[in-house]
């Protein structure tokens, strides 16, 4: 396979030569990740280790310790799940019905990428994120931390400050919901580079949306909506399990991102 670890320290790596070594480990977009990870790296030594861990399956964000999320740069760190294309449409949903929410919760926050986007988007809010696994919380504190944001750790509900409860505009949860045997089928950046509480959702799926959406309506404030991102087949089930729990509820899709997003809004 293909190396650019061999060259001297002072020697530039060439961008030839990195394409030719991501594209040979069966990068698709070499040519783009190249230029990634040239401009990330401030020596020669540093982009051929970079190169490297890419070769080696470290999924590309965490080569370069950043994601882009709907044109924010959302640091990234080992451990901490990476923010998602397809959850860009969840914020579009979330900006489209509540535009002008004093009050703004990213749960199962991971990144923080969540929250950080819906705190662009509405400008002055009182934004609080929260995750159970202690990486993730370290890592959204840096990205909430322009928007003055902050981050608590628990599971679910119980890590939020109790003065927040009727007061939630927005509640955003990008839950886990893969199938517990189906992990097995993810990719390989997934399955062994992103930790499993942000990635299994029990036997269905749908464990902790349920959750979700049990709890909400005590959380959110009269007429403020709770938004989860799941799959098309899952779809139904995670409607009725909104529906369930008295909230107002639509299914949002884009089939270009193919995403599914499910609105409950408190009456």
């Amino acid at each position: 396979m293909p190396s650019v670890s061999a060259v001297p320290p002072s020697t530039p790596v060439s961008r030839d030569s990195v394409v030719v070594a991501l594209r040979t480990a069966g990068c698709v977009f070499a040519e783009d990740e190249a230029g990634m990870i040239l401009a990330a790296a401030r020596t020669p030594a540093e982009a051929a280790a970079m190169v490297e861990r890419r070769v080696a399956g470290l999924p590309l964000e965490l080569v370069v310790g950043w994601a882009e999320f709907r044109g924010l740069r959302i640091t990234v760190a080992p451990g901490v799940f990476v923010p998602r294309r397809r959850t860009e449409f969840l914020v579009e949903q979330a900006l489209r019905r509540a535009s002008g929410a004093p009050v703004v919760v990213d749960l199962c926050c991971g990144s923080g990428a969540v929250g950080a986007a819906l705190a662009a988007g509405l400008g002055e809010v009182e934004l609080h994120a929260a995750d159970i696994d202690p990486a993730a919380v370290r890592c959204a504190r840096d990205n909430v931390a322009a928007a003055g944001g902050r981050v608590h750790q628990g599971d679910l509900f119980e890590a939020l400050p109790v003065a927040l409860r009727g007061r939630v505009g927005i509640l955003a949860a990008n839950v886990p919901y893969v199938p517990s045997d189906e992990i097995g089928l993810l990719p390989q950046e997934a399955r062994d580079h992103e930790p499993l509480v942000a990635l299994d959702g029990g036997t269905d799926g749908l464990d902790v949306l349920r959750r979700v959406a049990a709890g909400a309506p005590d959380w959110l404030a009269p007429g403020g909506c709770v938004l989860v991102e799941t799959s098309r087949h899952q779809a139904p089930a995670a409607v009725e399990a909104f529906e369930r729990n008295g909230l107002t509820t639509d299914l949002a899709v884009s089939e270009e991102l193919y995403a599914h997003v499910v609105v409950g809004v408190r009456p």
